[in-house]
């Protein structure tokens, strides 16, 4: 922290199943102080999935927060503190797609809401997807689609997509891979 900003309590609000919200006082320039929100998250994966013929699979899925569906790249929560990102990412494509990957490569890490929240994704490309079996959980409804890069643009663009960690992934791909 800077020397004029200091955390001298942080006190949990309420703890939940992904994230835990704390209120924390901070002091600046040593002569008041001020409360500020912070949301703790353990951490995720997501993966950029692409076919032999190039498309990318998405997942359409129901999003309460926005009370309507989305399409997202596949991702989810580290089950733990520590858990590596591509271990997480290998077992969301799975669970998410019914597709593995023994050739996944890191592509960006991202901070989706710095101002209040810690969370960290880390994101990969699955190349020569092998078919496999999807495993849902119980409150996950997903319908997988294949597009082009060109196709996700576009939706991109439109608004149609605006997960934060979709657009990012999405055109860090496109720049990466010069699609």
């Amino acid at each position: 922290m800077s020397e004029k900003i200091k955390r001298i309590n942080r006190e949990l609000k309420f703890k939940g199943k992904i994230l835990d919200f704390y209120q924390d006082t901070i002091e600046v320039d040593g002569d008041h102080t001020v409360v500020w929100d912070f949301i703790g998250h353990k951490g995720a994966a997501a993966v950029v999935p692409v076919t032999a013929d190039g498309k990318i699979l998405m997942v359409r899925q129901y999003r309460n927060a926005l009370d309507r569906y989305t399409l997202e790249i596949p991702a989810g929560a580290l089950d733990e503190v520590g858990e590596s990102g591509i271990e997480c990412a290998s077992r969301e494509l799975e669970e998410e797609t019914g597709y593995r990957s023994e050739n996944l490569e890191w592509l960006i890490t991202l901070r989706t809401t710095v101002a209040f929240c810690n969370e960290r994704i880390e994101v990969y490309v699955a190349h020569d997807l092998i078919p496999s079996k999807q495993h849902l959980d119980e409150d996950e409804f997903i319908e997988l689609g294949a597009y082009t890069i060109e196709e996700l643009k576009e939706k991109i663009f439109s608004g149609e997509i605006e997960d934060a960690k979709t657009v990012s992934s999405l055109m860090a791909y496109a720049v990466k891979y010069g699609k």
